[in-house]
């Protein structure tokens, strides 16, 4: 079933409220702790916003509508259109602020540090974390261990924080080469990745954008084709004869059962053990129904989240909504 945690369908706004009276511009990112808090990357309102367990909507950090790169507490913080978002198991949150080409930390209690990039202008830089450089990252996830993977989108490239070594290093692509190949590290190639997401077993899941496909990685670096033939399409099937437009956004559950947001598409897709690719929900044309899962409706969602249960969370981009799955 799907229904709406928060936001009013069609009204872009930055009210605090619960439920459908709280208001959204353009969310992306989406992650979800332990507890079943929601964090949101509000990108037009370059803000991060926390939605609690009963839909109470929060500013966690961040100046509604003031752009920039200031460090702080709270609204004292700036960000410039915060796309991604990930959650550590200490309440951590971390924001891939892509229009400062950084990643960004929040503390618990709103205590926003620059976690990583320099944030002078777009590079590229495998370097310490401090001094690393970053070309409009747009995905972040991290593991129980808590490394760190980037979706470093304008660079075509998967990028890994090292935590014995404090360093920002290549995991997976070639720089500034877009392309499809498998294979591993550098050997492999992306087309403006997007979204990202890591399992247990320290497997990466992409959501490569530019290419219609949705990759593996594997925990030593071997890029393969999880599904996507690589041309626009929705074709429900297993592996490379599947079809996506646009995904965005990536999430997977402790099943390694992979949940896509795929956006031109409007719909939300899943892929199963081996590949096997279906429509968890969505008619495929926009709207902003909700109700069954085979007969909601959304518009162009662009984040999705899973928590542990089986709850799925989806940043509902141009309905500026955002929506919860159930099992």
């Amino acid at each position: 079933m799907v229904s709406t945690l928060a936001g009013s369908a069609g009204v872009t706004g930055s009210i605090n409220a619960t439920g459908t009276a709280a208001s959204f511009d353009n969310s992306e990112g989406v992650a979800v702790d332990a507890s079943g808090n929601v964090y949101i990357a509000d990108t037009y309102n370059s803000v991060i916003r926390e939605i609690t367990s009963g839909g109470v909507v929060a500013t966690l950090a961040g100046s509604v509508g003031v752009t920039g790169s200031t460090n702080g507490t709270g609204t004292a913080a700036l960000f410039d259109l915060p796309t991604g978002v990930a959650v550590d198991s200490s309440g951590n949150v971390y924001v891939a602020d892509s229009g400062n080409n950084q990643i960004r930390e929040i503390a618990p209690g709103g205590v926003v540090t620059t976690w990583a990039g320099t944030g002078t202008a777009p590079g590229y830089d495998n370097a310490p974390r401090q001094i690393a450089s970053f070309n409009n990252p747009s995905g972040i996830a991290i593991d129980a261990s808590g490394t760190i993977y980037i979706a470093d989108t304008g660079n075509n490239e998967i990028r890994k924080f090292f935590t014995g070594t404090q360093f920002i290093g290549t995991f997976a692509g070639q720089v500034g080469v877009p392309g499809s190949a498998n294979g591993t590290g550098t050997a492999a190639s992306f087309n403006a990745p997007t979204g990202v997401a890591v399992d247990s077993s320290g497997n990466v899941y992409v959501a490569d954008f530019g290419n219609n496909m949705i990759r593996e990685i594997t925990f030593g670096g071997v890029v393969s084709t999880l599904a996507g033939s690589g041309s626009p399409g929705n074709t429900n099937a297993t592996g490379t004869a599947a079809s996506f437009n646009g995904p965005w956004g990536v999430a997977v559950d402790a099943s390694s059962n992979v949940y896509v947001a795929d956006e031109e598409n409007n719909l939300i897709r899943e892929i199963g053990p081996g590949g096997m690719v279906s429509t968890l929900a969505g008619k495929g044309s926009p709207g902003a129904h909700n109700g069954a899962a085979i007969s909601a409706m959304f518009y162009s969602p662009m984040g999705v989240a899973v928590d542990s249960s089986g709850n799925i969370y989806i940043g509902d981009t141009l309905n500026q909504l955002i929506r919860e799955i159930t099992p």
